[in-house]
């Protein structure tokens, strides 16, 4: 088992894979905007850069898998990377299932959102041990999540899902949960990195 798990971390962070890793992420983030484009449309300017959730997202992802790429750790984005991609991941996964409740049908279409936001968040949670970010920017990344979800569900900037507008403040009060845990994850991935690597500099 313990073969089969370093050979996993060996293939995960090889330069080639991540080189592929960071290739899919760039191509979703690209097709996130575009797909955010008729909302974007219609938001006003100062609120955009807060509109398009999970393709800023990946594109935290895909800007920390570059920097591995090339032997560098852009610590705060990696805590905006982890934070953000399980929280868009799960919410997007959360919110086309409800959808599915609600209307018996979510097409093709859903259940790709489905499928590609399950996959943000797995890979977010798969490279755990790879970020190096500390307190400062956990903070940063949680004060950053947070004011999103006020922008979100008290300025009424949340993404359109209108089959379940009826739903917004039970919505809003989940994602605002959700945030929580994320930054716990994120500050159990500190303290658990933090501990591996001070045991790791007291067997040398």
């Amino acid at each position: 088992m313990k073969s089969f798990l370093s050979q996993s971390w060996f293939l995960l962070t090889h330069r080639s894979f991540l080189t592929l890793l960071f290739l899919i992420n760039f191509l979703g983030t690209i097709y996130g905007y575009i797909w955010y484009g008729s909302q974007l449309s219609r938001t006003e300017p100062k609120f955009l850069i807060f509109v398009p959730d999970s393709p800023t997202a990946s594109l935290f992802f895909s800007i920390a898998v570059l920097g591995w790429i090339f032997g560098k750790h852009f610590k705060l984005i990696e805590a905006l990377a982890l934070i953000t991609l399980v929280k868009y991941g799960v919410w997007a996964v959360v919110m086309n299932l409800l959808t599915l409740a609600e209307i018996g049908s979510i097409g093709p279409a859903g259940w790709m959102l489905v499928f590609s936001h399950g996959l943000m968040a797995v890979q977010a949670i798969l490279y755990m041990a790879k970020y190096r970010f500390s307190m400062i920017h956990i903070a940063i990344a949680a004060i950053w999540t947070l004011h999103n979800d006020v922008i979100d569900y008290v300025f009424g900037q949340m993404p359109t899902y209108s089959v379940l507008s009826q739903y917004s403040s039970q919505i809003g009060y989940f994602t605002f949960w959700l945030s929580i845990v994320c930054i716990a994850i994120a500050y159990f991935v500190y303290t658990n990195n933090r501990n591996m690597y001070q045991e790791q500099f007291n067997r040398k």
